[in-house]
């Protein structure tokens, strides 16, 4: 095997290891880039029940359907910590997977209300990247989140600051990402 295919780095003749997260040395370059990531997901019931029972929300709006047909809706709403939490896990494999610390949530919505079978995809625009003053072997990286449903409505977003490495290479070789 002579080319490496893109998103890959070669381990030796005949083995190559996909590349997860960016380093600063990465976003530094595409600095008002929008990342599209893949795949989308969907939201699934066992998700939603999970997510109600682990925080205690007992809110009916997520989990009585009559009080909801009250209310003026058929369905019950997805709980905005699943929400978010998807959207945000959409964006760590290309983003942050390399990333020691979030560093900060800025400027959280709940755009659209989102329901259990929706789909939800995300988007980053790199807004800003620089080295830690703190921390000089960390980068640290802002990016505006988006997440849109199925109809390409943004239901979600925020402003993500997180720590990055410096040099990705140093984390992948002592890591063996």
């Amino acid at each position: 095997m002579s080319k490496v295919p893109q998103g890959f780095r070669r381990l030796s003749e005949n083995r190559i290891r996909e590349s997860v997260g960016l380093g600063l040395e990465d976003f530094v370059g595409i600095v008002g880039t929008v990342i599209e990531h893949r795949p989308a997901r969907t939201v699934t019931e066992t998700e939603h029940v999970q997510i109600l029972a682990l925080t205690g929300n007992e809110a009916p709006v997520h989990s009585d359907v009559e009080f909801c047909k009250q209310t003026g809706r058929d369905q019950v709403l997805v709980c905005g910590i699943l929400t978010m939490n998807i959207i945000l896990g959409l964006t760590v494999r290309t983003t942050s997977a390399l990333t020691s610390a979030n560093l900060a949530l800025d400027d959280v919505r709940f755009e659209q209300p989102v329901y259990v079978g929706d789909i939800l995809s995300a988007q980053s625009e790199v807004l800003t990247a620089r080295r830690s003053k703190s921390r000089p072997g960390d980068g640290i990286v802002s990016c505006r989140i988006g997440g849109y449903n199925q109809h390409g409505q943004r239901v979600f977003s925020c402003t993500r600051t997180f720590l990055v490495p410096a040099d990705a290479s140093v984390v992948r070789e002592a890591t063996d990402y």
